[in-house]
């Protein structure tokens, strides 16, 4: 007898699979007409992978035979694919919530980084941290996410600016990713790569003023491409740089930030098909210019969106960041939610696996209501969220709006 399949989710009033031919990523209007099937079903086999996706009727027919280890009845619900959040920096010891007060009170990003804080206060705390309060408050931070809707998230170390300390983070990555169910994709080095012990995915490096520099960058970014490792890292965000040119040049997967791109860097952006991976939490907690979006959506950018989680913007909810990005950016409902499932999934190399509803694909998802109308109050919204067809938060108090 055939092992019963994982999960049946049945009779949802829609079920959103974002695209159904394999597309890699959506642009332009692309985003604006997602695939949508009214009164939907979906199947996740044994393997947590789907195995159907459809009209109700259709697949009720097909697997009428069939034994399910879970089956929920979705009807009234709307059931999206599993959100991904394509750049956080969730590793980090000592809050920075004394800074906040200075930012209220006109203090801009640099002039807390020249003060000693920023950046530097957090290396200190992560340097000094065990890496078991690390990973205890890692897990917390991913289990906040994944009751957000959030089901594959970027994990970036960066906090330690030294081998050791940088190890230590990238160590408790790993360690989450195996005990956890959320999906991880993380920064690899050559030989922790090698002997397997270590997962990393992406080579990042903050290109700004003060920090690292035009020529730098593109030295970091080179080595870690003969690594075997994507280009995915901080441009243009507080001054043009230029990074944006840059890194379509080396063909980077993709490129965070961009408040300050020109141009001729979406142009290029455009041409070399790499993810512009916009945080709209950052604008809005520094003040800064919103990024371009609807300059990038126009000019056919693949254009993904993530929460920047860290202690400088802290938030753990994708859905707030599509509100921001509508409210912001200017991004309509359907296109927030491509560049939070799909184009969110090519920025991670990753959207052969996740964020659509298709056959083979991960049976990553999320029954609900509303996501993006309302700002917060999303544990109140989201009845269920599934990784590979299981069940890994079960939400019994959700509300009527």
């Amino acid at each position: 007898m055939s092992r019963p399949h994982r999960l049946l989710v049945k009779n949802a009033k829609q079920l959103v699979l974002i695209c159904k031919n394999s597309e890699k990523y959506l642009t332009k209007d692309g985003m604006q007409s997602l695939c949508v099937i009214e009164n939907g079903s979906v199947v996740i086999g044994s393997d947590g992978l789907i195995k159907a996706v459809g009209p109700a009727e259709t697949i009720r027919a097909q697997y009428a035979e069939a034994l399910f280890d879970k089956v929920i009845d979705a009807a009234g619900m709307c059931v999206l694919p599993g959100l991904v959040d394509a750049h956080t920096h969730p590793v980090w010891a000592g809050d920075r919530v004394h800074e906040f007060a200075m930012k209220l009170a006109g203090a801009t990003y640099m002039d807390v980084h020249r003060a000693g804080g920023g950046i530097h206060f957090t290396v200190e705390h992560t340097r000094a941290a065990p890496a078991s309060d690390l990973l205890a408050t890692l897990r917390s931070r991913l289990v906040r996410m994944q009751r957000a809707g959030t089901t594959l998230v970027e994990c970036k170390s960066g906090y330690g600016l030294e081998l050791q300390t940088e190890l230590k983070m990238l160590e408790v990555i790993e360690e989450a990713r195996r005990s956890l169910p959320i999906n991880i994709s993380l920064p690899r080095l050559k030989e922790r790569m090698s002997a397997g012990t270590l997962r990393v995915d992406n080579i990042d490096v903050f290109c700004e003023q003060g920090v690292f520099d035009l020529s730098s960058s593109r030295s970091i970014l080179q080595a870690g491409k003969q690594m075997g490792l994507n280009i995915n890292f901080h441009g243009d965000e507080l001054h043009p740089m230029n990074s944006a040119q840059m890194g379509a040049e080396l063909g980077a997967l993709a490129i965070s930030h961009l408040e300050e791109v020109t141009d001729a860097g979406i142009a290029a952006m455009a041409k070399a098909k790499t993810a512009a991976v916009l945080l709209p939490t950052t604008a809005y907690i520094l003040r800064l210019p919103q990024p371009r979006a609807r300059d990038m959506l126009d000019a056919g950018v693949i254009v993904a969106l993530g929460s920047d989680f860290n202690p400088n913007a802290y938030c753990c909810s994708m859905p707030i960041v599509m509100h921001l990005a509508c409210v912001n950016m200017r991004m309509s409902m359907p296109e927030a939610l491509a560049a939070a499932t799909i184009n969110a999934a090519y920025a991670l190399g990753r959207s052969h696996t996740h964020g659509s509803l298709e056959v083979n694909k991960h049976g990553d998802l999320l029954l609900l209501n509303h996501l993006i109308y309302q700002l917060g109050g999303h544990q109140e919204l989201i009845r269920y969220v599934i990784i590979k067809g299981d069940v890994v938060y079960d939400n019994n108090k959700i509300l009527d709006l």
